[in-house]
Formats: structure tokens, sequence, C-alpha cells
């Protein structure tokens, strides 16, 4: 496969970055993750202006253009020969000294690597969802940024090791719900639509924002707050939603409750019009 890197495209065996970069050394870089559905770059601005947010955060002196990052994607879907695919688009802040720095990053490495994706489905997922003993850690800054810190993620998952088809979710360290492993989570009550606040800590994912907007269009309420655990124990419909994986519908919250999973009539709902919504492109 080709990857882009710093102004070049070039086969990832022949990727190479000094091992002084502090996104290596110390963290410091970010990334989105998004799908290409035949060619074209789904809900790239969102993605683009949450990235730029976070280099702002971090201090990292460069920003991405719509213009920049399109040319780039084009260029590696030619080489790899596939109009779908899966981007990461990651900028981390590039080789400096040894030890920690106070002053902004000017050099940062940007790098884009694609994966490609057979043609998005018009079946809706399934699978199910354990809730995790590790907590979900607090944000390293005032907001949950999508960085290069995933070791809770990775502790997350390893406490998953004899689930490995189920998505775990988090709790705070105060016992309410926060997010998935690599997702976002909502369940349905009485026609009303809940999700985690942001304010919890969590990613305020760009599927997840996207995902309250149809429901707003198709009249649905929808609350985000600070919920605990058993909140899901009469909730009809449970999903999850990521940039690659879409709408997830869940069947089952292991030892709390079982949904309406695929059958779910509200995330049915969510899901044709996610469809109808990148079919256009």
């Amino acid at each position: 496969m080709f990857l882009y890197l710093n102004g070049t495209i070039v086969k990832e065996e022949e990727a190479v970055i000094s091992p002084f970069d502090h996104g290596f050394l110390y963290g410091l870089g970010v990334f989105e993750t998004f799908r290409v559905y035949n060619g074209h770059c789904f809900l790239l601005g969102d993605h683009i202006n949450r990235l730029n947010l976070a280099l702002k955060e971090m201090d990292i002196q460069y920003s991405v253009s719509m213009e920049q990052v399109k040319e780039i994607v084009q260029a590696l879907l030619l080489k790899n020969k596939t109009q779908n695919a899966r981007i990461r688009l990651n900028v981390s802040a590039g080789k400096a000294p040894l030890g920690l720095q106070g002053e902004a990053y000017e050099e940062p490495n940007v790098i884009v690597f694609m994966n490609p994706l057979s043609k998005a489905g018009s079946e809706l997922a399934e699978k199910e969802a354990i809730l995790l003993k590790t907590p979900r850690n607090t944000p390293e800054t005032a907001f949950r940024l999508k960085s290069h810190h995933y070791l809770n993620n990775i502790a997350g998952k390893k406490e998953m090791k004899n689930e490995p088809n189920a998505e775990g979710l988090f709790l705070t360290r105060e016992g309410y719900m926060a997010e998935g492993l690599v997702s976002n989570i909502f369940w349905i009550k009485n026609e009303v639509l809940y999700t985690p606040d942001v304010n919890t800590g969590i990613l305020n994912g760009i599927t997840r924002q996207f995902v309250m907007k149809l429901a707003k269009n198709l009249k649905i309420v929808v609350v985000e707050g600070f919920f605990k655990p058993e909140e899901l124990y009469d909730a009809e419909e449970v999903f999850l939603t990521n940039s690659i994986q879409e709408i997830v519908a869940i069947s089952r919250v292991k030892n709390i409750a079982s949904f309406a999973g695929a059958k779910g009539i509200i995330t049915n709902k969510l899901f044709q019009e996610y469809q109808k919504v990148r079919e256009r492109l």
C-alpha cells in the first residue's frame, strides 16, 4: 500500500520518520479517521475542524485545509487502486531534542494512511457489548483530543481478551456511562434518544454529532447527560457510532439487559437516513 508522508507518496514499507519525533517519544500527536465512499470523503469538514482545534490545543503550529486533504486522498486512491477506503490523517509534533518542550512545535510530521474497504453495506450491523472494569481516564486537556494517548483504550481491550467480537463500554471513575473503546453510545427509551454528555470526558465523535442531527431532523428528542449504567435496564434499543462502522446495533450488554438489536425501529430509521446521505456522494 501507498501512504502520504510530508508531501510525498511512498510505499508504506519505505516510510521513515525520526525517532526524535515527540509524537513517538511523548505522545504529542493527533489524528482523524474517516471513510471515503466512491471517491468522496465523508464529513471531511467536521474532521478537519476537530483536527485543527486539537493541533492548536497541543501547540503544534500547523493547520490542515479541505483542498489539501482532498488532493492527498485522491492521489492515494489512484495509487492504491480503490474508491472506498479508511483514511487516517495523522499529525505529530515532529523532531525535537529529548526532554519536555514548552515551546510550540513548528515542523510536524504529516502522514495519511489508507486501507481499502468493501463498498458500504445496506444492512445494519449488530454486536454485543460489555461494561468494562477499567474506568475511562480523564482528558489530558480541557476536552478530550483524538490523540496518540491510547493506553486507556488498550487496557480496556486487553480486559476483553475473551470477547474479541464485542465492544467494551467505559464508565467514568464516578460510575457514569462514558463511551466505547472506539465508539460513542446511544440508547432509546420511550422514543427518546439518550447519550452521555461530552462533559463526562468523552470524545465528541463526528459520527456522534451527525447522528444527533439526523435524530433531530426526524423530530426525535435527544437528551445528553450524566447517566448510570442502570439507565440501560429498561432501554428498548442501544447502538454505537463511529466513522468507520457507522451505526452498529447492540443486541445486549452482558450482565445488564438485552435489546432489540438490528430490529430496533428508531436505530433502523437513523441508519436509513445515514445511508441516504452517504449514497448521495
